[in-house]
């Protein structure tokens, strides 16, 4: 019995993954998360090139606060331009 009730309990909470948004690429199916996540990864790195580059790096204090702010801005627009949010 408690068994079942944890299996009926795992099966009601992934629910709420069947409406995620995803789109075609390549011809498979991928989440958006993903592509935000990826999105963001790559901004962080981008950005810390440009400081390097510039040499904001040596006046910039907190460097991977920064960078790290910069990639999550970049993945939350790409979150909301993809769900169709920001416009």
């Amino acid at each position: 019995m408690a068994r079942s009730l944890a299996l009926l309990a795992l099966a009601a909470s992934l629910y709420g993954c069947a409406g995620a948004p995803s789109f075609g690429l390549f011809g498979a199916y991928f989440p958006l998360w993903l592509l935000s996540a990826l999105a963001g990864i790559a901004g962080a790195i981008v950005s810390h090139r440009i400081f390097v580059a510039t040499g904001w790096a040596e006046i910039v204090r907190a460097q991977l606060l920064v960078n790290t702010a910069i990639g999550l801005i970049l993945a939350e627009l790409v979150w909301l331009l993809g769900t169709g949010h920001l416009l």
